[in-house]
């Protein structure tokens, strides 16, 4: 009998956030647009980190070692960005630690990302690309592993971004599993992005999914309550159309999104051990699911995200604001590279963060609410004056640089050896070539006063 299998993917991020009191009168006084200085009207991105540390992170990195340590066949996988590693050990190294003590298990798998958790793919390749080496080089200095799976920001998607990854030697990738684009067929198998040779594409089931992400703990859901039993039933119903099962959702579900007092960390408890009590019932991570043949090819021309109704970019990119943000930022970056500044790089690298965009949207109803709920500020109108503000003011620290030329690569890249893999003697790195050391300018990191 074949052994149907949950592949869980649980998303870890938290962004850094644009200081609230930044104004125009602000450009050209150096302020820090980050920092945890006295003066913000909302909680500083330490006080959230620790925060939803102490609600999601802690707790369920204490259960989840718990599930690992009592059941062998209990495995999954998790990406984890740079800037939540970066905040991590700023803020609260003891999560970080637990982190580390989940992977050192062997069954808790990395999946590479953007270092940044930003949309460079769609705006500037090279920075894409430079983001991504920067991402697999954190997860080795921190963790002492590689990455063989990789997930786009927000799980945004298209046959272009397959192709890429395939050619850069990753064994697998997500994507979510869009209606329109299955049509008669399933996510529960394992697919072939269209125009690939190795890679192989696993689907987000998105509606059992969404039924812990979303639906959880609501009232008013005729499903509501949810237990373990009718949870598992709707698996093993699902089960039938293939051999996989792609649970993927974020972190933070366990605890922030869906409190403690809902009962999602029971739950979650109870549905691990009552799935594996069947011998026909296992646990796979990413990598090791793509191992199987693909069931079919798939083909995706547009891009597909796992955010809001559309399931597209308009999350981030679907009104004037947004737009005219990251057309700003993104013109920006020849004169950032140039300045040879890391403090200037990694300012403007931690601003394409997906988030502040996100923070911009002005849809309405159920998938305004969601936006409302992540954001830190009053409007997406004070979201979008804060982050041009702050641009304004990069602008400023940049007035004397020109744009990048190719006679300063060279120059470049041995300002960029002089600061790059700052870690251990000890760890175990790769060679990062001539021809990427140039982009990889993330590696100059700021030093925080």
């Amino acid at each position: 009998m074949t052994k149907k299998s949950i592949v869980l993917y649980l998303h870890v991020h938290q962004p850094w956030r644009i200081r609230d009191d930044q104004t125009l009168f602000d450009v050209g006084t150096n302020k820090n647009y980050f920092s945890e200085e006295k003066g913000l009207k909302r909680q500083s991105n330490g006080e959230i980190f620790r925060k939803v540390a102490e609600k999601s992170y802690i707790p369920m990195n204490n259960l989840l070692e718990k599930l690992l340590k009592t059941h062998p066949e209990f495995k999954f996988s998790f990406s984890i960005t740079g800037t939540f590693i970066d905040q991590a050990q700023e803020f609260a190294p003891e999560v970080l630690e637990s982190f580390k003590r989940l992977v050192q298990t062997g069954r808790a798998e990395i999946i590479a990302e953007t270092y940044y958790h930003s949309l460079a793919f769609f705006f500037d390749r090279e920075e894409f690309e430079a983001q991504v080496s920067a991402h697999q080089a954190k997860i080795r200095e921190v963790f002492n592993v590689e990455t063989t799976a990789f997930r786009n920001t927000e799980l945004s998607y298209n046959d272009e971004l397959a192709k890429w990854a395939d050619d850069f030697g990753f064994k697998a990738i997500l994507a979510e599993g869009w209606d329109p684009i299955l049509q008669w067929r399933t996510p529960n198998h394992i697919y072939r992005p269209k125009g690939t040779k190795n890679i192989r594409l696993l689907l987000k089931n998105y509606k059992l999914s969404d039924d812990l992400a979303f639906r959880f703990s609501n009232r008013n859901w005729q499903e509501y309550p949810l237990t373990t039993q009718k949870y598992i039933s709707w698996l093993e119903s699902s089960s039938y159309h293939g051999d996989v099962i792609n649970l993927f959702m974020d972190y933070e579900t366990f605890g922030e999104h869906q409190w403690a007092e809902s009962g999602i960390f029971d739950f979650f408890e109870s549905l691990v051990s009552y799935w594996l009590k069947k011998p026909e019932h296992g646990f796979k991570t990413v990598t090791e699911a793509a191992q199987s043949e693909p069931a079919a090819e798939i083909s995706m021309p547009n891009t597909v995200t796992w955010a809001d109704t559309e399931r597209d970019l308009t999350a981030w990119l679907g009104n004037s604001m947004q737009q005219e943000a990251m057309k700003y930022l993104y013109a920006l970056k020849s004169r950032v590279y140039n300045s040879q500044n890391g403090n200037l790089v990694e300012d403007w690298r931690r601003l394409t963060t997906s988030d502040h965009p996100y923070y911009m949207c002005t849809k309405y109803f159920n998938d305004g609410d969601v936006h409302a709920y992540f954001s830190p500020y009053k409007s997406p109108y004070d979201a979008f004056l804060y982050f041009m503000d702050t641009l304004r003011d990069m602008d400023f620290r940049l007035k004397d640089i020109p744009p990048l030329k190719q006679k300063n690569i060279r120059k470049t890249q041995k300002i960029l050896q002089k600061s790059l893999f700052k870690t251990p003697k000890n760890t175990k790195r790769k060679k990062i070539s001539a021809r990427m050391l140039h982009r990889n300018l993330m590696f100059t990191k700021r030093k925080r006063g």
